[in-house]
This record gives structure tokens, sequence and C-alpha cells, in this order.
């Protein structure tokens, strides 16, 4: 299964809704030079102005360590922009892979849609 997403909003909050696998393993599903489609999902919102992104985890099925670079790519799109990137809902497997990696410091995990909207707004009332 590609990875696909669907973009929504929350208040000032762009959520996208990830589904299936995140990993460059997929060669024939992503097809050359998709390695960069979640930072670059992440420039073109921030082009438009996006300054809060969530990526919700849930549907993701699988990551492998290419997928965790993307999601550090994402990550650095987002901060080199100004804009705060969180995740949301990751799986088990995706969380365990997070820890390993030391992952789960650098980015802000929620299990939860609203904390994670509401998150943003304090960041924002504390800076």
């Amino acid at each position: 299964m590609t990875m696909e997403y669907t973009a929504r909003q929350s208040d000032d909050v762009t959520i996208l809704d990830l589904t299936g696998r995140l990993s460059l393993g997929e060669a024939v599903a992503f097809g050359p030079g998709s390695g960069l489609i979640l930072s670059d999902t992440v420039k073109e919102l921030t082009k438009k102005g996006k300054k809060n992104i969530l990526l919700n985890l849930a549907g993701v099925t699988y990551v492998d360590s290419s997928g965790v670079g993307q999601l550090v790519g994402a990550m650095t799109s987002a901060r080199n922009q100004g804009v705060g990137l969180k995740l949301l809902r990751p799986n088990t497997k995706v969380l365990e892979l997070l820890k390993m990696s030391k992952l789960d410091t650098v980015f802000d995990i929620f299990e939860d849609e609203a904390s994670a909207v509401a998150s943003f707004n304090r960041g924002a009332a504390a800076g």
C-alpha cells in the first residue's frame, strides 16, 4: 500500500492524516524520488502560510529507517520555515522505533487529537 494523505484543518492546525507504509523500500509504489514526499508536502504547506502541522500516524502500518528519515526531514523542513510539527497516534511499533532512535525526545508525540491541537496554542502563548 502506498503512502497517502488527506489534509484537514482544526483551528489553525493543519492535520495530515497519513495512511500506508512510510518507507523507501516501496520503490514500485512510491516511484523515484519519493523519499522527499513528506518534507515536500510540509514545504508546500508552509508556502501556503500554514504554521502548525500535525502528522496523524494512526493509519501508518509500517515505518522503516528511511521512513524515520522522512519524519526527520519533515521536522527539519518545518523548523527551517518556523513551523511547528508534531506527531499524533503512532502505533506501538512506530513509537518503539522512535524511542530506539531517541527521536521521541525530538518530536512532540500525542495520543489525543484535541490535546495535540491545543498544544500549538500553548506553545504560541508561551513563546
